[in-house]
């Protein structure tokens, strides 16, 4: 089962040094835990301030974990800048392709955003790695998409992510309806990460 940490500092307590701090530490055990993406998702910062905190995760990545991969919300710029794995694309952000033409590194990881099926079908066709589906089971102001958008969504021939709601509980029922693995914030910063991990692949 793939997992993927998305963060959002802003959850954690305290001035911005240490809402910064307390992200680095979960970025370092979310790592150790064997976590397989981080996607820096900070997208209040400017693009000096995402670029600055991007090398201190990239290092922090890279000091606790050789198989983390660290993805990049949207900024292409700053994931090559800082030495990033890849990026998370939106629907309205640049092509897979400008991605990769982009790239001076090895072949970047590039996950991108899949609100349905055909989203994640035209995902698919431009070959990127992962999609990351969603809202699986909650979305404040409109209707989630359920295990049967999540099934319709895992036919096509790309790793999907169960985004949306998703815990220790309910994961198991988003493996079976065809996900590689499952993504999300507070499952991740809102517990011991260590116990996530053994709970979601033990």
């Amino acid at each position: 089962m793939l997992l993927y940490y998305i963060t959002d500092r802003t959850q954690f307590a305290g001035d911005e040094a240490s809402r910064r701090r307390g992200l680095l530490d979960k970025i370092a055990e979310a790592a150790r835990c064997g976590v397989d993406f981080i996607q820096l998702r900070e997208k209040d910062l400017s693009g000096r301030e995402l670029e600055a905190l991007a090398r201190e995760a990239v290092r922090t990545v890279r000091e606790n974990s050789s198989q983390t991969k660290l993805l990049i919300n949207s900024r292409t710029d700053v994931a090559i800048a800082c030495g990033a794995d890849g990026v998370h694309l939106r629907s309205e952000d640049v092509l897979p392709g400008e991605v990769r033409k982009a790239w001076r590194q090895a072949a970047p990881v590039i996950s991108v955003s899949g609100h349905s099926a055909d989203e994640v079908a035209r995902a698919a066709a431009e070959a990127v790695d992962l999609a990351v589906f969603a809202p699986v089971f909650e979305k404040q102001g409109s209707s989630a998409a359920g295990l049967d958008g999540l099934r319709a969504a895992c036919e096509h021939s790309i790793k999907v992510l169960a985004l949306g709601g998703i815990t220790r509980e309910n994961a198991g029922v988003c493996i079976e309806a065809g996900a590689a693995g499952v993504a999300g914030i507070r499952l991740f910063q809102e517990n011991d990460v260590a116990k996530v991990v053994g709970a979601l692949r033990g």
